[in-house]
């Protein structure tokens, strides 16, 4: 199906390795052949704002893509933006087919993966929140369609980015797909959205603070290729969010232009870096376990953003940033807390000390916490 993770690039990373230099007659230095490269995937069009979902045809008709549209959508997110849009690309002449899942699941990419490998299916539309729009990226990329991204809530940078998650039973695969070739973000649909869907995709950039501290680290103990670029972008993104923490509440069309934008940004670094690594640290690790291990797990964001108040600490000690990056989700009504997130502390403190066994990916989390450190990190912070 999909294929594995992109490493982080190496065309532009930090270099690891010694070259051995000659002299050449004019006497200057020679390292020898340059032969870095990259490829950098962005979306074509990011369409962001008031009463753009009108917009959504004329983006995709820009895009010059052939074949019709396969609109993915589920019941609630079809009533709010999915029936506007498909009447929209039936009034720009094209024949779009829908189809409605009604969770996530590789059962729900494999129905989709059927209809889109249909030769009349150009390209795929997702509209809802980021379960549909992964469900739409996965299937895209197996059948090898580009797809075009239509969010209806902020919950996760997942709208933008070149990764997609899945559920499977007691577990969550995550895999590396195309990025979306456009991104139509209405922000008054965004800002009607469940407000904890909001703060959740808040804490999500919030969290990117330990992600870069992350990849940093692995790439100075482990050589793991960093990008200088993308994770500046990534860490402005979140700071660029908490500088903007008073302006984000309920029901403002201004909140979820904040919140959009950000997303949009973390997506953009992910596609700078080739992976995952901007975004994607020790929090969200503890966070796949949570969703292994906890009764009834919260929202991915609120998730890695107590997770993050956590692997701060472990990056900065007592007197460090993890009481900023906690205040910083309490202004925003976030969760900070086990039990906000309504997970009980043993689940805490168990994901703490296994969490480095979901993938290989070096983190502050090295090969495991003892329960001991789990333990006194969670309670210092105020998790536990």
């Amino acid at each position: 199906m999909c294929r594995p993770d992109r490493t982080a690039d190496q065309g532009l990373a930090a270099p690891a390795s010694s070259a051995t230099a000659s002299v050449l007659p004019t006497g200057r230095a020679y390292l020898g052949m340059f032969d870095k490269s990259t490829w950098i995937r962005l979306p074509r069009n990011v369409v962001v704002g008031h009463g753009v979902l009108d917009d959504a045809a004329a983006a995709v008709e820009e895009l010059r893509l052939h074949g019709d549209p396969l609109v993915v959508t589920s019941p609630t997110p079809a009533k709010v933006a999915g029936d506007r849009v498909v009447a929209g690309l039936s009034d720009a002449g094209f024949d779009p087919r829908v189809v409605r899942i009604e969770e996530a699941t590789f059962a729900a990419v494999e129905e989709v993966i059927e209809i889109a490998a249909s030769d009349d299916v150009g390209y795929l539309v997702g509209v809802g929140g980021g379960k549909v729009i992964d469900v739409a990226k996965m299937a895209g990329e197996d059948v090898g369609k580009g797809f075009v991204s239509v969010p209806t809530a902020a919950s996760h940078d997942g709208i933008v980015s070149g990764r997609a998650s899945i559920p499977e039973g007691d577990t969550r695969h995550s895999v590396a797909a195309e990025p979306p070739l456009a991104v139509v973000a209405d922000t008054e649909i965004l800002a009607d959205a469940p407000w904890e869907l909001t703060t959740a995709g808040c804490a999500d950039i919030i969290s990117n603070f330990t992600a870069v501290r992350d990849w940093e680290l692995a790439h100075r103990l482990k050589n793991v290729g960093y990008h200088e670029y993308a994770g500046a972008l990534s860490r402005m993104t979140a700071e660029m969010l908490v500088e903007n923490a008073d302006s984000i509440r309920p029901e403002l069309e201004e909140s979820a232009w904040i919140v959009t934008k950000a997303l949009v940004s973390s997506g953009v670094a992910m596609s700078i870096a080739g992976s995952s690594r901007p975004a994607s640290g020790a929090e969200h690790l503890i966070s796949h376990q949570l969703d292994r291990i906890a009764p009834d797990p919260a929202l991915h964001g609120h998730q890695v953003g107590v997770a993050s108040i956590m692997t701060e600490y472990l990056h900065s000690g007592p007197k460090g940033q993890w009481q900023d990056i906690r205040n910083a989700l309490a202004s925003i009504d976030a969760p900070t807390t086990a039990e906000e997130l309504g997970i009980d502390d043993e689940t805490i403190v168990e994901a703490l000390t296994t969490a480095h066994e979901i993938r290989d990916r070096y983190t502050i989390l090295g090969d495991g916490m003892s329960e001991a450190a789990a333990r006194e990190a969670a309670s210092v912070t105020g998790v536990i």
